[in-house]
This record gives structure tokens, sequence and C-alpha cells, in this order.
């Protein structure tokens, strides 16, 4: 019923970005062409695991992806298809899919799609020294985001420290929201001693501060912490069906992040949402540097939800060769024009 093409790709970031993990140049995406064989309709879905993060970053990723849609043809089943291992495969074949039932190009009816409403993003500070970070986030700023998120953990922490104090010198708490991603860069014995520190500038959240699977550690953070906590990094390779009810019932996080090419999927996105709501967790979802094939479809999924948080979701202008699309950012909104 099913026949594939793949289509590697190499995403080239405008300028390099820089996390505590690494410094990307460029990104490789694979691109699956998905043909209904009866209906000669068409679909397209992105896999894209990133370097350093996804569980599924292997060496023979593409025979491996291969493998996978040659199974997927046989059984045409997504659901048939062993991929706890593979998330980036199982939302590249899931988005394939969706593109491929759509009567358009709006994989999800909703007032978005209908370019009816606009969704809130935040604006993303890239790691890098302190002047160059504090000019990023000053020009996001007067871009039109009221929210931004900094990347923190690679500079010295008095830095930061006086980074945070700067932009808060200019703009207050009631004028811009401050998000900060630790990328799990900080040490379990001196992690609350630090969000302390940052909570002196009127943090909004801090993301996964401490390296993952370490419950006990994340459990005390979440609870001692005067800056509400979000996990991102502890949700990869955690099937939410097995064991996401007793990571959220024991760690007690206040936000979820949620990245659906790193997890699961979109549908185990809405998984960890069922069970975000059960503990009454609120949750935004944002991109793993997908290109603008793998971004629309997360974009449009997120709408399906009456999310009002900030969503992660501004990074498809960091390539200079990405794909068109009918998502705008403007002033701090995603649109679908």
């Amino acid at each position: 019923m099913y026949t594939y093409t793949i289509e590697k790709y190499t995403l080239d970031f405008k300028v390099p970005a820089q996390t505590s993990r690494n410094i990307f140049t460029t990104r490789t995406i694979f691109l699956i062409h998905l043909k209904n064989t009866i209906t000669g309709k068409m679909g397209i879905g992105e896999a894209a695991p990133l370097s350093l993060l996804s569980i599924d970053d292997v060496p023979n990723y593409q025979s491996v992806l291969e493998n996978k849609l040659d199974e997927f043809c046989n059984v045409n089943s997504l659901e048939k298809l062993n991929l706890e291992a593979y998330p980036s495969i199982r939302f590249g074949i899931e988005t394939a899919l969706l593109n491929l039932a759509a009567e358009d190009d709006r994989m999800f009816q909703t007032t978005f799609t209908q370019g009816k409403r606009s969704m809130p993003i935040n604006g993303l500070v890239w790691m890098n020294d302190a002047e160059t970070m504090y000019q990023e986030a000053i020009q996001k700023i007067n871009a039109g985001f009221n929210v931004i998120k900094i990347k923190v953990g690679a500079l010295d922490f008095d830095e930061e420290c006086r980074l945070l104090e700067k932009i808060r010198q200019d703009y207050s708490a009631f004028k811009v929201t401050l998000r900060v991603d630790a990328n799990g860069s900080f040490d379990s014995h001196d992690a609350l001693e630090k969000i302390k520190e940052f909570s002196r500038f009127e943090i909004h959240s801090i993301e996964q501060p401490i390296a993952a699977n370490q419950w006990d550690w994340m459990q005390k953070i979440c609870k001692e912490s005067p800056i509400d906590i979000a996990l991102d990094e502890e949700l990869l390779g955690v099937q939410p069906k097995e064991k996401g009810d007793a990571l959220l019932r024991y760690i007690q996080p206040q936000y979820l992040i949620l990245k659906p090419n790193l997890i699961g999927g979109l549908s185990v996105a809405d998984t960890w949402i069922n069970l975000a709501n059960k503990h009454h967790i609120q949750w935004w979802a944002t991109s793993a540097l997908e290109s603008n094939v793998g971004l629309n479809a997360i974009a449009q999924w997120v709408s399906t939800y009456n999310n009002p948080l900030h969503q992660g979701l501004g990074t498809g202008s960091l390539f200079s060769n990405n794909f068109n699309t009918r998502l705008k950012m403007d002033q701090g909104l995603i649109s679908f024009v």
C-alpha cells in the first residue's frame, strides 16, 4: 500500500548555535517521501535525530531508517513497528502519514491553520560571550518578543548572573519574561544554590537544571526551588504509558517541555499531555532544530490545544537554506498564512 524514498539534506546555520553540550554549524535531516500506491497521494515527514541528545543518534541511522520504512511498507501500520529506540523515525513516519492524509497542507483543521489565530512564541538566545548574548536578547525584545529563553551553563556562573541582571535592569518582569535552559549542565549538589541565585532576577522557569535520570535529586530541586522547574531531557527515552505516570508523580515538576521529534512523535506527546493534566503540570512544546517540514507539523499539532503559554517554535529562521513554509514569525507570534 505504501512506497517511500528518503532524501538526505543538510541545513546550514546562519551563525553557529551553541549549547552547554556542543556547537552546531550544520544539521543533517532525512525527509521521508511516502506514497500511497492505491490513491497515488504523497506525504512528507522529517526524521532528524539531534546530535549528542537523541537516543537514536546512531552512526548507521540511515540504514536503520531504510529498514524501518521497509518494515512499515510490509505491515502498513505504524503501531506494528517497534520504534521505542528510534523516536525520530516514528515522528517522521507519523507526520508523513498525517501529511498524506490531509486534503491540503493543513494536517489539522484549527483556527491557527485557517489563519484566524496566532500563537505566542519565545525568543531564543543561544550561548555566546555575555555581551553578544545581551545584544541578542535586546534585539529579540525590540523585535516584539516578550518571553526570552536564554541558554545557560557554558559561561562562568557569575558572568551569567551579571547577564541576567543587566537584562533585568533594562526590562522588569512585568515587561519581559525570562526563561533559562541549563540543558542538564548544573551539578546536582550545588544546583539549588545556583537556582536561588538566579531567582534574584525573577526567572519564570529553568529547564532541566541537572542531567536526566537523577530522580531523587530532581524531586528535591522541584520541591525546594524558588524557580519553577521544567523537565526536558528527563523525558527522552521514557515511554509515558509505562513509566511516565511514575516519573511525574515522584518528581512533581511544574512544567514539561515536549519535543515530539525526540520523544516519539505527536501521539506520544499527546500521552505526556494527558499525564501532565492528570498531575496538574503545565507544558509547552519546542522544536529540536527541525527544518520547516518538521516545524510545520509540530506547530499545527500544538494549535489543536488551547495552550496560552509561549511555545518554542521560532527556530526555522536559524537556517540559511530552509524550505519554504506557510509559517510566519512576527512580533513574537507564529502564524499560518
